[in-house]
């Protein structure tokens, strides 16, 4: 599993920009660059839709005013559902990037196996992200929504 001081794996991840379809590779995204990035485990699921976006979506301007350059949402699902979902969440201020294979979220130890609900999903999470380096971390446990919130990241920062 990740772990602050890793560096993220060089992989590419899909969103929709202006309509069309655009792939990005790790370091177009992370390097050089201040990110928060959370990752769910579906688009349009309760806590995702009622808790976990809106909260990143609200606090947008004060996380940004602490040095963030961009923040993300990450989930296993496709970039149209990705972009439909933050068109539908308001979250203009939040890039909705698409691991529509679940590429990065293996890669990083963050995958579980959700059976009938999807198959391979995000684990629930937060990180601080330098650079391309993790410097802070935040895991849910199965079933829990206590630290990868956007008021923990925020007071982490």
């Amino acid at each position: 599993m990740l772990a602050v001081g890793a560096s993220l794996p060089e992989t590419t991840f899909s969103l929709l920009k202006d309509g069309e379809m655009v792939t990005l590779h790790t370091n177009e995204l992370f390097g050089d660059k201040r990110v928060v990035l959370f990752a769910v485990p579906g688009a349009f699921t309760p806590t995702c839709s009622h808790a976990h976006l809106p909260g990143y979506v609200a606090l947008a301007d004060k996380i940004k005013a602490k040095g963030v350059d961009d923040i993300m949402c990450l989930s296993v699902n496709d970039a149209f559902v990705m972009d439909a979902w933050g068109k539908a969440s308001n979250a203009d201020e939040i890039m909705m990037l698409s691991d529509g294979n679940g590429a990065f979220t293996q890669s990083v130890g963050m995958d579980m196996d959700t059976d009938t609900f999807g198959g391979v999903r995000s684990v629930r999470y937060s990180m601080l992200v330098e650079d391309g380096i993790v410097k802070a971390i935040h895991v849910e446990d199965p079933g829990r929504f206590e630290v990868s919130d956007a008021e923990t990241m925020l007071k982490s920062l």
